[in-house]
C-alpha cells in the first residue's frame, strides 16, 4: 500500500503530464497517437490511476519540450506568460513554421548576448 508522500508525488507526477499537454493545446488523443498507446492509458496517467514506463516518459517529455525532471519533480520550468502566449500561438504552426520560430528566437538570443558585452 503506497505511503501518503507516494500518493502525493503520483498525484504532483500526474498533474504535470496534464498541465504540460494542456500548455500545448494537445489532445489526449494526438499524445496517444504520438506514443502508440490507447487514449484511455494518457487518461490513466493524467490521474494518477497508471503507472508511467520509462519509455514512455522519455517520448512524453519530448513531446511536451520538457526535461523528464520536470515531471518527477528534480526540476521546475518557470514560463513567463508571454512566453505561454507564444507557445500556444506557435502549436497551430506547421512544423517547418515552428522551426522558423526556433531559429528566430536563438537569433533574438544571440542579438541580446551580443548588447551585453
Amino acid at each position: 500500500m503506497p505511503t501518503a508522500k507516494e500518493e502525493n508525488e503520483r498525484s504532483e507526477f500526474a498533474r504535470r503530464l496534464k498541465e504540460a499537454r494542456e500548455y500545448l493545446e494537445l489532445s489526449q488523443d494526438e499524445v496517444a497517437r504520438e506514443l502508440g498507446i490507447p487514449r484511455t492509458a494518457i487518461s490513466l496517467m493524467e490521474s494518477g490511476q497508471r503507472k508511467v514506463e520509462a519509455l514512455e516518459l522519455q517520448k512524453l517529455a519530448r513531446l511536451y519540450e520538457r526535461p523528464v525532471g520536470y515531471f518527477t519533480g528534480e526540476t521546475s520550468v518557470e514560463v513567463p506568460q508571454e512566453v505561454e502566449h507564444v507557445a500556444r500561438m506557435a502549436t497551430a504552426l506547421s512544423a517547418k513554421d515552428r522551426q522558423e520560430l526556433a531559429r528566430f528566437a536563438e537569433y533574438l538570443k544571440a542579438r541580446s548576448l551580443s548588447k551585453e558585452e
